[in-house]
């Protein structure tokens, strides 16, 4: 049973095409800061990934956020925070850096540069991707124009990962 999440607004942050990060030509990344809480007697990790699986959000992983700047030129991505925080660069080298931390989640869309720049020791984050697109991992400047291509082409998911079909992904991520 999936824990109950606080409906929130997302913040949300657009960034440019810096060259080597092209970022997503429409859509926002979303932020929900502290939006899932989480309660000592259970495993937090699993409260993500249970909120994530019940709105089609999958394929997820537990770990840390790469310490070097990447991005999915193929499919969103979100990413959970279940213990610990840590400073993060979204957007690439001209992007913004905030400091994310347990209870918080970041919604991706393709083409979002990320890094983490310092993290606690016992940092612990979930992703987990829409039930489309192709996962790979893009970092360097001979991707650049290929991702460009790619990225559009991505879909809007039908679903928030954490509100489901009625999440402000879909408004922020409209068609248009």
């Amino acid at each position: 049973m999936a824990q109950p999440v606080d409906k929130q607004e997302p913040l949300t942050f657009r960034f440019a095409d810096d060259g080597l990060v092209p970022n997503h030509p429409r859509w926002p990344m979303l932020v929900y800061p502290g939006a899932v809480p989480l309660p000592d007697d259970v495993d937090p990790a699993a409260v993500f990934e249970d909120i994530f699986g019940a709105n089609g959000w999958g394929d997820s992983w537990r770990n840390g956020i790469y310490g070097f700047v990447h991005y999915h030129s193929r499919i969103h991505e979100v990413l959970g925070i279940a213990r610990g925080a840590a400073e993060v660069r979204f957007g690439g080298d001209k992007g913004k850096v905030l400091e994310v931390k347990a209870g918080d989640v970041a919604v991706l869309p393709a083409g979002t540069g990320h890094q983490r720049l310092s993290g606690s020791a016992d940092l612990l984050v979930v992703g987990a991707y829409p039930p489309f697109g192709t996962y790979d991992l893009c970092r360097g400047p001979e991707q650049h124009a290929e991702a460009l291509r790619t990225i559009p082409k991505v879909g809007r998911p039908d679903k928030d990962p954490l509100f489901g079909g009625d999440g402000p992904l879909l408004k922020a991520w409209s068609e248009g």
